[in-house]
């Protein structure tokens, strides 16, 4: 089994012998889970190929899908990109540290390997207070993804990452608690005119547009492009998962002996089995990913997902989930 330690409380004698641990462990190149304020991370040196090779081996990521490099602050940004400018100055400011990606052009120096062979590097400064003693600690930028494997439901608290990883009895994972955010980091592709939202997430175009006076949100992805996780088919469950506006009209029309649904209100008969989802989109972003993993363990032979009416940019990113988790990219 993987080894947690907890670092939740930094006041906690053990919690800085914890960092240093991880830290240590990096710098020898290895990999080391950590939290987020968004997901739990698995993460390496960035220049470090032969570690970032690594977790893609752990994962079963597939070799087009880029990382994350998270950095302490606009320092080790700019040591990792090319053209960064007074716009992104502006965003990190206002959003870092936070769930805010950018994707910009790589430096010479990033190795090809920690962006998936990719002229760029997405860049995010984490807010969680773990995740920054870590990246203090290690002293220089840490790539990436989700602490899951390849294509799975998110991870946002250390069980998560264990139960995938029961067999990696090497790994170290940092728990911090759970996530507060819930799902991953909005990115936003700096290379384009004007700048497009690649994944959206909790920081939205909106604000992105308060900042920049421009910003273009993208269209759903057909195909893994510049940001991560934007592969149609991801965040996904085991168990077949279907995303429905008429929840009770979909059961009566099913022959499974029992599913599982995740809904906002309501009940449903025996021998479905509910998961009520919050009603407000900050909560129920935070029990998203969770909930799909409670779903998923009842071992149900369908789960059944009632898609959110309500509207807003946070909902949206939601949404963005639960069609990707269900293999659908439109609505």
């Amino acid at each position: 089994m993987p080894r947690v330690l907890d670092v939740s409380n930094s006041a906690a004698p053990g919690t800085v012998a914890a960092i240093n641990e991880a830290a240590a462990r990096l710098r020898a190149g290895g990999v080391v889970a950590f939290p987020t304020e968004t997901v739990y991370g698995l993460g390496a040196d960035t220049f470090n190929p032969e570690a970032i090779e690594r977790i893609y081996r752990l994962k079963g990521r597939p070799a087009d899908n880029p990382l994350i490099a998270h950095v302490l602050d606009v320092g080790q940004a700019r040591h990792l990109t090319r053209r960064w400018d007074d716009r992104c100055d502006a965003l990190a400011k206002r959003f870092w540290p936070g769930p805010l990606t950018l994707v910009l052009m790589r430096a010479d120096r990033v190795p090809p390997e920690a962006t998936a062979d990719l002229p760029t590097i997405a860049v995010r400064s984490p807010r969680h207070a773990a995740a920054r003693a870590l990246l203090r600690a290690f002293g220089g930028p840490i790539s990436a993804p989700s602490a899951n494997r390849s294509g799975r439901i998110s991870p946002t608290c250390a069980a998560h990452v264990a139960a995938d990883f029961a067999d990696a009895g090497d790994l170290l994972i940092l728990d911090g608690g759970p996530c507060d955010v819930g799902i991953e980091s909005t990115v936003l592709d700096m290379t384009q005119r004007p700048p497009a939202v690649l994944r959206p997430g909790s920081v939205t175009v909106a604000a992105l547009c308060e900042e920049l006076g421009e910003a273009a949100a993208a269209a759903p992805a057909l195909q893994q492009g510049p940001s991560p996780g934007t592969s149609p088919f991801h965040y996904a469950p085991v168990t077949p998962a279907e995303l429905v506006s008429d929840v009770q009209g979909r059961l009566k029309s099913l022959a499974a002996p029992a599913v599982a649904v995740c809904l906002d209100a309501g009940r449903v008969a025996p021998p479905h089995r509910a998961i009520p989802m919050p009603a407000d989109a900050g909560a129920y972003a935070a029990e998203l990913y969770d909930a799909l993993r409670r779903a998923d363990a009842m071992r149900c032979a369908l789960i059944v997902i009632e898609r959110p009416a309500a509207q807003g940019e946070l909902w949206d990113a939601i949404r963005d989930r639960l069609r990707r988790a269900t293999g659908r990219v439109t609505d």
